[in-house]
């Protein structure tokens, strides 16, 4: 089972509700063959974001989506996937910034990969009605 822990709800006030976060993450990470583990969804205000951007990629900015593993990418288990923080004022796609902050949770990234990461983004969220 995947755990998903929703923090800052207030903040997206037209994101998806907690359940649909939860089925969204659960949706990704089946995908990539994880069935257990947890993962923190957080939305943050675009200070907070800024100060973690600059923080952690060195770039204090406002950001849309921040994704934090924990375990990396082995199946050791109970598994801490991490945390994904989301900016809902940076954000275009607050559904996309969940599953493209998952996907980085689970090993994959955009700037080094040819494509496949934003590929399997998009058909997750045709998928999932997005």
């Amino acid at each position: 089972m995947i755990e998903v822990e929703v923090l800052g709800e207030g903040l997206a006030p037209d994101a998806p509700t907690a359940a649909e976060v939860r089925d969204l993450c659960t949706m990704v990470a089946r995908r990539m063959g994880v069935d257990q583990g947890h993962v923190a969804i957080e939305f943050v205000d675009a200070r907070r974001i800024a100060l973690l951007n600059g923080e952690h990629r060195g770039k204090p900015a406002p950001t849309d989506v921040l994704s934090f593993p924990i375990d990396g990418v082995e199946p050791v288990l109970p598994r801490e996937l991490g945390d994904v923080v989301i900016c809902p004022e940076h954000t275009a796609d607050v559904r996309e910034a969940i599953v493209h902050g998952m996907l980085h949770l689970l090993g994959m990234d955009h700037e080094t990969d040819d494509g496949e990461m934003l590929a399997l983004q998009d058909e997750l969220l045709a998928g999932a009605g997005g």
